[in-house]
């Protein structure tokens, strides 16, 4: 395969459904020349109430079916995921890159804080199994962690509540034990979950000026071009914009409808693919 060719292959994105979507319009909006293959677990979701070894099952027949497809690179756009699955998927396909959402958003919330005090809001699946305070620990010793679960969110997003008095108040609410523990004082606050980038104008407003957003979808993004740039995989055709395709494993219609509250562009049912990833083998 000649370089030109490699370079056109698509970039995979796997996540248990819709909140992933955020990580796809991220890399869109910084590669739009690259084509994507999106795949949606939405038979199985959510994973963040499954066990890490069925995690670990469903992130390595998400993988499996992408990998057919030919991919140059592999996104796992789901923390849950991303906690348990890149280390054995990467061990899995050696010559194939794997990232997940956790470390780019551990190495851009140690980058951005002033005092070492950080905050992680994520579903209580994230949270519980600490993979953003071990992530964000190994990078900065000193820092202070403290992490808050805020699964509410997930519907707020996946309904379209995005803005209004309503959501400022249930927002407040779900952050006001983070933001009133006087010994946190953390500066700089991480969207754990990829559903919570939908709620980033009103997550802002309630926490203030004075703490800083890391965004997991943008900060993925940003790591996915670095990554491709490094390898001279980037399919950079100027005045053209990359494909992309979508794959579910359940309803394509439900996916669609909910995925305008999170893709800035339409998705059409008819184009989205189901597909059964269950009886895929992995290697060993």
């Amino acid at each position: 395969m000649s370089s030109s060719q490699a370079s056109a292959l698509p970039i995979g994105v796997f996540d248990s459904g819709v909140g992933g979507l955020t990580v796809l319009n991220a890399i869109r909006e910084h590669l739009p020349s690259e084509n994507l293959i999106y795949l949606g677990d939405t038979a199985r979701v959510p994973y963040g109430t499954k066990s890490a070894v069925s995690v670990t099952r469903y992130a390595e027949q998400a993988a499996k079916a992408l990998i057919e497809r030919k991919i140059k690179l592999l996104v796992i756009a789901c923390n849950t995921a991303s906690a348990v699955a890149v280390e054995p998927l990467q061990k899995l396909y050696p010559q194939l890159k794997v990232m997940g959402v956790v470390g780019p958003g551990a190495d851009a919330s140690c980058e951005a804080t002033r005092n070492n005090k950080i905050g992680v809001i994520a579903t209580e699946g994230t949270v519980s199994n600490e993979a953003y305070q071990n992530a964000i620990l190994q990078r900065l010793p000193d820092a202070s962690v403290v992490a808050q679960p805020c699964s509410l969110f997930v519907a707020l997003a996946e309904e379209g509540w995005h803005e209004g008095d309503l959501v400022k108040q249930i927002v407040a609410k779900c952050l006001s034990p983070l933001l009133s523990d006087s010994q946190a004082n953390i500066d700089t606050l991480v969207l754990g979950c990829t559903h919570f980038p939908a709620l980033k104008n009103v997550i802002a407003e309630v926490v203030g000026p004075d703490v800083a957003l890391v965004d997991s979808a943008e900060t993925t993004a940003m790591a996915v071009k670095r990554s491709l740039a490094e390898a001279e995989l980037l399919n950079d055709v100027s005045q053209q914009s990359g494909v992309v395709e979508f794959l579910v494993t359940d309803s394509p219609s439900r996916f669609a409808r909910v995925a305008v509250n999170f893709f800035n562009e339409p998705i059409v049912p008819a184009e989205i693919q189901q597909i059964d990833i269950q009886h895929f083998r992995v290697p060993t």
